[in-house]
């Protein structure tokens, strides 16, 4: 079957993308239209589209665009790799969503009064689980100091400081994440002071961790799939490019 091909007009029918974006794709180089007609026109093959495809679900999992181009001219770059892992992405993504909007409609719940509804915490906080992995923690590092020390602290946190610690950490890790696209170094000032500010996270609300234990949590960021997919959810490398300005902090 002969491969079809699409004028501007068309694709952004199709895609819902603006006839604007594709003419400013195609002035930066990131979406140059393959062919041109007899008469001209630029004209979109379907593999034009395919990359497109990427540069959209790129633009929606918050990359730049010139990440996004770094990424389609690698060399390396499988594009069916890529979207199986775009899709593990925003499934994961999905589930994490369905959870928030149940506990933000236990929340709503809980505040109809006439129905005499009673909150319920644990319902409420379904998306933000914070006791993931304690089974886990308590045999690898029950018998640590460190260990005895969150447990004090975390005993008396209630629903609030929770929240907190969530909203602190998230806006922590996507601000990790938006250095890396901006193209600055994980040994940068900016990239550096984020990695402290993850290290006095956790001082605060958990135990104390100095410059040799925060790098030595960075290792298992990028060794533990577990951990490197919580990174990784706000963009691919974020875990390795956290964990490389944690070391370059210890390291100053």
């Amino acid at each position: 079957m002969s491969e079809r091909h699409y004028r501007v007009s068309e694709v952004a029918r199709l895609t819902g993308v603006t006839v604007r974006a594709l003419h400013h794709y195609h002035e930066i180089g990131l979406l140059v239209p393959s062919r041109r007609s007899a008469r001209g026109y630029r004209q979109y093959t379907d593999d034009d589209l395919l990359r497109l495809q990427q540069i959209v679900i790129g633009r929606a999992l918050g990359m730049s665009l010139e990440h996004v181009r770094r990424m389609l001219d690698d060399p390396e770059f499988e594009l069916e790799q890529a979207l199986r892992q775009q899709r593990a992405l925003l499934v994961e993504r999905f589930e994490q969503t369905e959870k928030m909007i149940s506990s933000i409609d236990a929340a709503l719940a809980a505040l109809d009064h006439k129905r005499g509804n009673v909150m319920d915490a644990k319902q409420m906080f379904d998306g933000f689980d914070p006791t993931q992995y304690q089974d886990e923690a308590r045999a690898r590092w029950g018998s640590t100091a460190a260990y005895a020390e969150s447990q004090r602290r975390t005993h008396s946190y209630g629903p609030e400081d929770w929240a907190q610690i969530k909203a602190e950490a998230e806006a922590i890790v996507v601000a990790v994440a938006e250095a890396m696209r901006s193209g600055a170094a994980a040994e940068s000032e900016a990239a550096v002071e984020l990695a402290e500010r993850h290290r006095l996270h956790i001082d605060r609300w958990f135990y104390p961790c100095d410059v040799n234990m925060h790098a030595n949590l960075a290792e298992m960021y990028v060794n533990d799939p577990r951990f490197a997919a919580h990174f990784d959810r706000h963009g691919e490398g974020v875990a390795a490019y956290l964990a490389a300005a944690i070391r370059a902090n210890a390291a100053r």
